[in-house]
C-alpha cells in the first residue's frame, strides 16, 4: 500500500493531523502562534522524517510508526504517551516526560534529554542513543539497553525485567526495588546502588561509589570490580566474585562475597545475625 504523503508545511492547529492512517509526514514545522496540541493524536501507519516539534503532547494513541531525523524541543512536552510499535531513529529530544505508558518501541542512535523519560513502558529497546534525565523507565517492563550513556539520578526504579549491556550509567540510586535485572560490560557510577532489589546481576562491571547493594534478594556479582565502594551488602543475600578490593563491607546478610582484599568488614548491631562468608582470595 501506497503512503500518502505530507510535506514542506508550518501547523499549529489543534489536532492538526488528527487520525490520519498511511500516510508520510515529511519537513513538517508543528509550531505557531494558535499553539495547538495534539498534532498528530490516534494515527496508525505513519512516517515522520525531518519534522520539528515544538507544540504539546504531539503522538498520543498512536500505533505502528516511525519517526526520524526529527527533533523535539522542550515546549513539545510529554510528546509520546499511550503509543504502540514505534521506532525512532536518530532523533534529538529534549521534551519532559517523552515516553510515557508506550509498547514495543525500538530507539536507536539519538539524544534524549527527557524527566521521567520512560514511565510505565514496556518492550523498549534502545541502542546507541545518549539519556540523560531523572527517573528514567520508572515501573517499566521488559527493557533492554545497549551501548547506551546515562547520565541522571534514580533510574530503573520498580522496573522488572532489563538487560543492560555494554553502557555507562553515572546515575544516582539507581535499581531500586527492582527485579529481574542483568548488566553486562557496563560501568555503574552513583551512591545507594540497587537497595531492595531482587534478582540483580551484574557481569564484568565496574561498580563506582558509595553504600551499594543493600536489602538485596538473589545479588549476583561476577568478575566485577568496586571503587569507592564503602558499606557494601548490608543485610543483602549475595553471591559475589569481586576482582581486587572492596572498601568496606558491612552486616552482609547470608550467601558469600569474595575480594583479593577487603578495608573492612564491619559487623555489628547486625538485626539478622548475618551468615555471609567472606572469603580474601590470594592475589596469585
Amino acid at each position: 500500500m501506497s503512503m500518502e504523503i505530507l510535506k514542506n508545511l508550518i501547523l499549529d492547529e489543534e489536532r492538526a493531523l488528527y487520525g490520519i492512517e498511511d500516510t508520510a509526514i515529511q519537513n513538517v514545522k508543528f509550531k505557531g502562534e494558535k499553539d495547538g496540541e495534539s498534532a498528530l493524536k490516534e494515527c496508525t501507519n505513519i512516517h515522520v522524517k525531518d519534522c520539528l516539534f515544538a507544540l504539546r503532547y504531539p503522538m498520543w494513541h498512536d500505533k505502528n510508526f516511525a519517526i526520524e531525523s526529527s527533533r523535539f524541543l522542550s515546549t513539545a512536552r510529554a510528546p509520546l504517551w499511550y503509543s504502540s510499535l514505534g521506532v525512532i531513529n536518530n532523533v534529538k529530544m529534549s521534551s519532559p516526560k517523552a515516553l510515557r505508558e508506550c509498547s514495543n518501541i525500538k530507539i536507536s542512535h539519538s539524544d534524549i534529554k527527557s524527566v521521567e523519560f520512560g514511565w510505565f513502558s514496556k518492550e523498549v529497546e534502545v541502542i546507541d542513543c545518549t539519556l540523560q534525565g531523572e527517573y528514567l523507565f520508572f515501573k517499566g517492563e521488559k527493557i533492554h539497553l545497549s551501548a547506551v550513556k546515562f547520565k541522571g539520578k534514580y533510574s530503573f526504579q520498580y522496573i522488572d525485567n532489563l538487560a543492560i549491556e555494554n553502557s555507562y550509567l553515572d546515575t544516582k540510586d539507581a535499581f531500586w526495588h527492582s527485579n529481574n535485572i542483568v548488566c553486562k560490560n557496563c560501568v555503574i557510577k552513583g551512591e545507594y546502588l540497587a537497595w531492595f532489589s531482587s534478582n540483580l546481576t551484574l557481569i564484568n562491571c565496574r561498580i563506582i561509589g558509595t553504600q551499594p547493594f543493600c536489602y538485596c534478594t538473589n545479588l549476583t556479582l561476577i568478575d566485577c570490580t568496586m571503587e569507592g565502594c564503602d558499606l557494601a551488602f548490608e543485610y543483602s543475600d549475595v553471591k559475589a566474585n569481586v576482582i581486587g578490593h572492596i572498601d568496606s563491607i558491612k552486616n552482609p546478610k547470608s550467601g558469600f562475597i569474595n575480594c583479593q582484599s577487603v578495608g573492612q568488614i564491619i559487623k555489628e548491631n547486625d538485626k539478622y545475625h548475618g551468615s555471609c562468608d567472606i572469603n580474601i582470595l590470594d592475589n596469585k
